[in-house]
C-alpha cells in the first residue's frame, strides 16, 4: 500500500476539493465516505467504492483491517488524514465514491420528505435517515439545503441516501401544485394537533430552516397545518426531532389501519 506524507500529492488535492467543495463533487460525480459503516452500507446498496484510504494510525484497527482484507488501499498520514477535515472525529477510513442516481423517478402520489433550507448538515443527514428508517422512500431538499452528498451530511444519514431517492435543486412550491396527495407542515397559526388531524392517501411534509421554518409561501399551500402539542417549557424543537415525530406518527396510523 502506498503512503502519502506530502500535502502536495495530487491525489491528497484532490479529495481534499472534494472534502471542500460541491461544486467538485458535482463536476466529478464523486464524494467521499467516512467510516467502515458507510462503506458497506454504500456497496451493499450501490457499486464497490473507487478507492478506499486509511490512516496511518488506523492500519492495526480490527474493523478497519477486516474491511481492507484483499483489497487494494492508499495510507494517508495521520496529519493528513485530519487535514481533510471531513467530520469532526474521523474514523480512520474513507472512500472514493461515484454519486448514486436516484433509486426511483420521481412519484407525485408517493409518500415524501420536502427540505426548504436546512442548512445544518447534522441536521440534513438526521431528517434523512429519520425518514428512511419511518419507510420514506422519496425526499426532496430546495437549493437553500445542505448538500445531500456532503461527507458531513452523508456521516449523519449513515446509509440512508443509499436506499431512498434524494432529490437535490428542487422548487418546492411547484413540487406542492403537482403533488396528487396531501401537503403536511408544522406550524402554530390556525393548526390542528398533530394526534387531532385527520388525512388520507399519500403524505408529503414539509420542515424548514432552522432558524425561520418553512417559507410563508410553502405554508400557505400545505393542505394540512399541525402543530406538535408540546406542554414543557419550552417553545420549539429541533427540526430533526419534530420530523422524527411527525413521520412516527404517520406511520403508526399506517400500520395501525
Amino acid at each position: 500500500m502506498k503512503l502519502i506524507q506530502s500535502r502536495d500529492n495530487a491525489f491528497f488535492k484532490s479529495l481534499k476539493r472534494l472534502a471542500d467543495s460541491g461544486r467538485e463533487r458535482r463536476k466529478t460525480g464523486k464524494t467521499l465516505l467516512d467510516g467502515v459503516h458507510l462503506v458497506k452500507a454504500y456497496e451493499a446498496a450501490c457499486a464497490p467504492v473507487d478507492t478506499l484510504i486509511v490512516a496511518e494510525s488506523a492500519l492495526s484497527s480490527g474493523e478497519i483491517s477486516t474491511c481492507l482484507a484483499g483489497r487494494e488501499a492508499l495510507i494517508l498520514t495521520d496529519s493528513l488524514m485530519r487535514d481533510l477535515g471531513l467530520v469532526d472525529t474521523p474514523s480512520g477510513l474513507i472512500a472514493v465514491a461515484a454519486l448514486p442516481k436516484p433509486r426511483s423517478a420521481v412519484d407525485f402520489e408517493k409518500d415524501a420528505v420536502l427540505l426548504d433550507g436546512v442548512q445544518d448538515p447534522g441536521n440534513v443527514g438526521t431528517l434523512l435517515r429519520t425518514a428512511a428508517a419511518a419507510g420514506i422512500e422519496q425526499v426532496f431538499m430546495s437549493p437553500a439545503c445542505a448538500s445531500a452528498w456532503s461527507p458531513k451530511v452523508l456521516r449523519a444519514g449513515q446509509g440512508a441516501h443509499f436506499v431512498m431517492s434524494v432529490h437535490e435543486d428542487v422548487d418546492l412550491s411547484q413540487f406542492v401544485v403537482d403533488y396528487r396527495g396531501t401537503t403536511a407542515v408544522t406550524c402554530l397559526e390556525k393548526s390542528t394537533s398533530l394526534y387531532d388531524a385527520k388525512w388520507a392517501g399519500p403524505l408529503a411534509w414539509l420542515f424548514g430552516a432552522e432558524g425561520r421554518g418553512v417559507s410563508p409561501e410553502l405554508i400557505a399551500a400545505a393542505d394540512l397545518k399541525v402543530r406538535i402539542p408540546m406542554p414543557g417549557a419550552v417553545e420549539s424543537l429541533n427540526v430533526a426531532a419534530a420530523a422524527a415525530i411527525c413521520l412516527f406518527e404517520a406511520l403508526r396510523r399506517k400500520i395501525s389501519a
